[in-house]
């Protein structure tokens, strides 16, 4: 693409920020065409990576239409338990909820444990109030007690509190009359109530997500509006927006009130791409494995649909509820440290070099081998021309050096021996990860393709089809800033929970509706105030729903009929037959005398945000047979070692292959942004988007 090209009115841009790169996605909507850009992500203030990473596509920012974010900062401060020093203000009797969270613990076997919450005991501070679980007001609450409990945080040096009350789900007044209090003698906005955040039964869960809320509001808040001003200052003037750990973005106000929103944003906005190119290419069902330089985030998408979790993890007792697409995540990225144990183990991550120092390959200090450094001496990754643009070249003999000091020697293997137990090892990590989402949870692999991304992910495709016995893999057109892609292509998606305690046979239709109205009403709100085009806007609900005396729930979809904004009234005879369905499809039959009773209201408010045509990244038709011959004759050759030894391998400019080219390994092709490694008794053909099929055995 040209210059000209990049800069014309109307891009959109999807920037996600990694551990070790920063990529970018310029999208030219007048005319379809893309551009890419990888560059080192900048530490501590990711803003400068942010910046750089556009401006080597585009120069003038106010050119831009729309730039949307796919943001790490929330969860590494989760991870890293740097965010601001908060307080929480709580019902009487409930200062300890924090700590002792559903009565388990890091390690299940053992006398020791312990876990900190992220507010300190000094600063969970109980006041007067009770409303009951029926939404009775027992105790109002006692507002000069919440006042000066405020002021006491203030004093404290707490830059951000979380109201926590009982019950709040049911009844939001005390909690709301606490929230009026404390934000007038608040000096910032950082001040959340668990009403406003997850109006849903489960005291811990609530608590939880609205603590840790609190605690990201200072830290991702402060980053997105540094990066917003940055860009203002350069002259953007278009719309900037985060995406949302459930696929969707939101505007950055919404971001900087709901934090918890954006953990896993960046790996979320990688499943929604892979999702859409792999329905492009015919695929519906596909494993995507998102490997970067520090972690390999895999996750599953059935039917063309990625699967949503209601809670999740980040570690251990730190519990987030809020819709979320499934992620695993373990630490065998491309920076993954390799080390030996006491006991002669071999083990991959999960400390990583990052992208400073990196791989000892990037001579700038790291003298410990990763992952990385093994596919620099086994020839895999091209020495002379590293990816992302921060070196000229790599060090291969550092690279040999580490490995033979931290691997080969404790293990008593040469430098190349040692290079590939790395990789076998890394290797069947992720192949471990890939079978927890899907044969541990009733999927066969067999079934999927496997769409590998990130800049490291194209290079370890031929070992997942091995070990873990997926017929195929896909590599996009663009494998290492896939993430980036996302963020273009994600819908704008606001999600709402609120508990709804009944059975269906004393259910009040009406006010079962009322809730439903509110949702829709908030979520079209907030899709009106996006400069954002939409080209659809769709509604979506699931129940809840269990036996009782059941503790587990099912989620049910409903079909609800909305004429205009206008929700209509669900009769009880549609609920018992969605309920039934789901039931007898999850365990093969139903309770003759159940009694179905519903716990939670979900709601989804989407607005579609236009697609683009995928063809328009995929390669050109070559016109001739000597056109497409001279497209598919490779650039080089170079030794590689496989299993051994060392091969003959074909080395191919990959954005050059033509559509229906054929490449049979062993080969490598290489593009600015990854390298596609196709091992020996594979072939990859080029389809009409660009896309890259690898399979094994009969020819493609």
């Amino acid at each position: 693409m040209s210059k000209d090209d990049n800069e014309t009115s109307g891009s959109m841009v999807g920037v996600d920020v990694g551990g070790t790169f920063t990529d970018v996605f310029v999208l030219n909507e007048q005319d379809g065409t893309a551009a890419v850009a990888k560059v080192p992500t900048s530490k501590p203030d990711q803003s400068g990576g942010f910046l750089a990473g556009i401006n080597q596509q585009v120069k003038d920012l106010s050119n831009i239409a729309v730039v949307v974010h796919g943001t790490t900062a929330g969860t590494n401060a989760l991870l890293e338990r740097k965010g601001a020093r908060c307080g929480v203000i709580t019902t009487e009797g409930l200062r300890d909820v924090l700590e002792m969270r559903r009565r388990d613990r890091p390690r299940t076997w053992g006398l020791r444990g312990n876990f900190k919450p992220v507010v300190e005991r000094q600063h969970r501070l109980e006041v007067p109030e009770r409303t009951l679980a029926d939404g009775t007001v027992r105790t109002a609450v006692d507002l000069q007690a919440v006042t000066a409990a405020a002021k006491m945080l203030l004093a404290d040096g707490c830059n951000a509190v979380a109201i926590l009350f009982a019950n709040a789900y049911a009844n939001a007044e005390n909690e709301s009359k606490a929230a009026a209090a404390v934000r007038k003698v608040w000096p910032n906005p950082h001040v959340t109530a668990s009403s406003e955040i997850l109006p849903e039964i489960r005291e811990f869960e609530r608590f939880s997500t609205t603590a840790l809320n609190a605690f990201l509001q200072p830290e991702v808040s402060g980053y997105l509006q540094r990066l917003e001003s940055a860009m203002l200052s350069a002259g953007f003037a278009g719309e900037f927006m985060i995406v949302q750990s459930n696929g969707g973005v939101m505007s950055v106000d919404s971001a900087c009130r709901l934090p918890v929103k954006t953990a896993l944003s960046g790996p979320a906005a990688g499943v929604i791409a892979a999702g859409y190119i792999a329905l492009c290419a015919g695929f519906d069902n596909v494993i995507t494995g998102d490997m970067g330089g520090t972690s390999f985030d895999v996750s599953l998408i059935a039917g063309g649909q990625s699967m949503l979790s209601a809670q999740t993890s980040i570690d251990f007792g730190m519990v987030l509820r809020t819709p979320m697409i499934e992620i695993t995540t373990i630490g065998a990225g491309g920076g993954s440290i390799a080390w030996v144990d006491k006991g002669g183990l071999l083990h991959i991550g999960p400390e990583s070099a990052g992208s400073d120092p990196g791989p000892a390959a990037y001579g700038l200090g790291n003298s410990r081998p990763t992952v990385t450094d093994a596919n620099v001496v086994l020839g895999r990754i091209d020495s002379s021309s590293p990816i992302g643009g921060k070196l000229a070249t790599l060090d291969t003999k550092a690279a040999a050096v580490a490995i033979d000091k931290h691997v080969g020697e404790p293990l008593g293997l040469n430098t190349l021996d040692a290079a590939e137990a790395i990789l076998r090892v890394a290797n069947s990590r992720m192949a471990g990860a890939i079978r927890l989402v899907s044969i541990e949870r009733g999927f066969d692999p067999k079934q999927f393709v496997f769409m590998p991304f990130g800049g490291g992910g194209s290079l370890h495709a031929g070992a997942m089809l091995k070990d873990v016995g997926i017929a195929s893999a896909i590599i996009p057109r663009y494998p290492g800033v896939t993430s980036a892609m996302g963020c273009v292509i994600a819908d704008m998606r606001q999600d709402f929970v609120q508990t709804f305690m009944t059975t269906v046979d004393a259910l009040d239709n009406n006010a079962l509706a009322t809730y439903m109205q509110n949702h829709v009403d908030q979520g079209l709100a907030i899709l009106s105030t996006s400069k954002t085009r939409f080209i659809a806007r769709t509604i979506s609900f699931e129940l809840d729903m269990a036996y009782a005396g059941q503790t587990h729930t099912l989620s049910v979809p409903i079909s609800v009929e909305v004429n205009g904004d206008t929700v209509s009234v669900l009769s009880k005879e549609d609920i018992i037959d969605a309920f039934d369905a789901v039931y007898l499809k999850s365990f093969g039959r139903l309770l003759p005398k159940g009694v179905r009773r519903i716990i939670n209201l979900r709601s989804a408010v989407i607005g579609e945000r236009p697609k683009f045509d995928l063809r328009t990244l995929g390669p050109a038709v070559g016109n001739t047979e000597s056109t497409n011959q001279n497209k598919t004759t490779p650039k080089n050759t170079r030794q590689v070692y496989f299993d051994k030894q060392w091969h003959d391998t074909a080395i191919y400019d990959r954005l050059s292959l033509p559509v229906g080219a054929v490449v049979k390994g062993p080969a490598i092709l290489e593009q600015p942004d990854t390298t596609v490694l196709i091992e020996p008794g594979l072939r990859g053909r080029v389809d009409e988007f660009g896309n890259t099929i690898i399979e094994k055995g009969a020819p493609v």
